[in-house]
């Protein structure tokens, strides 16, 4: 592990201002950070602590809503009783994601900003335009079993390893970030970026800005949701697909939708042609499944990862199949 500088920052202006610098990044539990340092492909010239920050908290928000701080642990989010009443598919992501040891360690914040798993961005000896911009990406001709299908480029075809930002994208969520010119507010939509042409720019984050909360907006079809995760092992396994759905009817006919995929993208894929094929529109199976296929007509497949866009309907199906028999 190269030298670095270590500054434990007594509030968050004192964060901010620690983290201007090029080379510098945030520490919270350490889970995906200290494992990329180990391996050389993070390597920066600050580590700015912000375990102190009292950012730990999961407050009420007017209107139902919830508001979690970047601090919270996984573990006390997914135990929270009004996350499992209102937002059981944040729970269930949460549950779905790490081994118990790791939720214990893993933050809210260091979640939404997680890395790739890509095998070829871990491989030094493999190109990847995410670690070094401009070098190639060697998925493309190589092994992609696990890339992505949606939203991708010919620059970068990793997906998005997060469980719980799926359940975010579905929800709405908001995240609060303070930069050096105050504070504001990202939907959760807009956060995280497609690779276009600069695959390493992951985030909407500018330098220097740091998260401090996530906002769960009041959302009643969220207290009939679940979140679905395919994976090699039930173990402990990044998705295949992941489906994180939310339905709401009303007299047999959808009222409200939410839908979004993991483990397909290179971000948090928001079903959005989907939602707006099934809203209005029968809660029975064929709706269902034809929401599913219009949802993944766009999809770019290769030889490996083929199975993936076949694997998303049949689990988008069987989700959405499962919470209409509970609506109300």
């Amino acid at each position: 592990m190269r030298p670095f500088a270590y500054v434990r920052a007594a509030d968050a202006d004192e964060a901010v201002r620690a983290a201007t610098g090029p080379g510098a990044k945030f520490l919270g539990g350490g889970t995906n950070l200290v494992d990329l340092m180990r391996e050389g492909i993070e390597r920066p010239d600050t580590v700015v602590d912000v375990t102190g920050l009292p950012f730990d908290t999961v407050e009420e928000l007017p209107g139902g809503g919830l508001r979690v701080g970047a601090l919270v642990r996984n573990s006390a989010l997914a135990a929270d009783a009004r996350v499992r009443t209102r937002y059981p598919m944040v729970s269930q992501a949460l549950l779905s994601g790490a081994s118990a040891q790791l939720r214990n360690m893993a933050t809210v914040g260091g979640n939404l900003l997680q890395r790739t798993r890509c095998p070829y961005f871990y491989d030094h000896a493999s190109a990847c335009n995410k670690r070094e911009p401009g070098a190639g990406c060697d998925a493309l001709g190589g092994f992609d079993r696990s890339t992505a299908i949606l939203g991708v480029s010919e620059h970068c075809i990793a997906a998005h390893p997060s469980d719980l930002c799926v359940a975010l994208a579905a929800l709405d969520a908001i995240v609060e970030v303070r930069g050096q010119d105050g504070t504001r507010r990202v939907p959760m939509a807009d956060f995280h970026l497609l690779p276009g042409d600069t695959p390493d720019i992951e985030t909407a984050l500018a330098p220097g800005e740091l998260v401090t909360a996530v906002e769960l907006p009041p959302a009643p079809a969220a207290a009939n949701s679940r979140y679905r995760k395919v994976r090699d092992r039930a173990s402990y396994a990044f998705a295949l697909v992941s489906v994180a759905a939310a339905l709401e009817v009303r007299d047999g006919a959808i009222t409200d939708v939410r839908l979004a995929l993991g483990g397909v993208a290179p971000k948090p894929w928001r079903a959005t042609e989907a939602e707006r094929l099934l809203l209005g529109g029968p809660a029975d199976e064929g709706a269902f499944r034809r929401a599913a296929e219009a949802e993944l007509a766009s999809a770019t497949t290769r030889e490996g990862n083929a199975f993936k866009a076949r694997l998303a309907v049949a689990t988008i199906t069987a989700t959405l199949r499962e919470l209409g028999g509970t609506a109300r």
